[in-house]
């Protein structure tokens, strides 16, 4: 699977917004500090309870939608998703490439980092199918994950998850 260089990093703050461990009370202010460089240059991100309930709402949403196990019903949660969204596009060559970015660059952390999220994710689900959100199917794992193999046949979130589960199930198979 090939998607552009923004839209793909979309994706995987998305995936890391659907990741994130929320047992912290400080882990939207964690998290946004670990994804700086999203952020426009003076964004503030010290947040309001309200917001950093808007951002759980995001993560929450975004896994939703790869949980979604048909093509409405991740519509539906993906609509859901785009409804918190405010795209503005821009075009900018801050980084010396010619890119769009979804937020408009005077918008808080909250817009940013839904907008980006919810086209990112939505980018893909257009452009390569819903298939191709998936979440880890190793035991005790859950985290969500892009299946980018050329045969969209992925089923855990990293290689480790695929090895501990390859060797556990090697275990089973030597004590039966």
């Amino acid at each position: 699977m090939d998607y552009d260089t923004y839209g793909s990093n979309a994706v995987e703050l998305a995936i890391d917004l659907a990741n994130v461990d929320r047992a912290d009370p400080a882990w939207v202010r964690t998290f946004l500090d670990a994804h700086h460089e999203w952020w426009t240059e003076g964004t503030a991100t010290e947040l309001t309870d309200p917001e950093d309930e808007a951002v759980g709402q995001t993560s929450s949403l975004v896994r939703e939608v790869a949980l979604a196990e048909s093509q409405p019903e991740v519509m539906t949660r993906l609509n859901a998703l785009l409804d918190l969204a405010s795209p503005k596009p821009y075009a900018t060559d801050h980084d010396g490439e010619l890119h769009l970015h979804y937020a408009r660059p005077d918008a808080g952390a909250v817009e940013q980092l839904t907008t980006t999220v919810a086209m990112g994710l939505s980018q893909v689900v257009v452009q390569h199918g819903w298939q191709r959100l998936g979440v880890c199917s190793a035991e005790g794992c859950g985290n969500v994950y892009v299946d980018t193999s050329r045969n969209a046949s992925r089923r855990y979130c990293s290689n480790t998850c695929s090895s501990r589960s390859t060797v556990a199930a090697y275990r089973a198979r030597q004590r039966s």
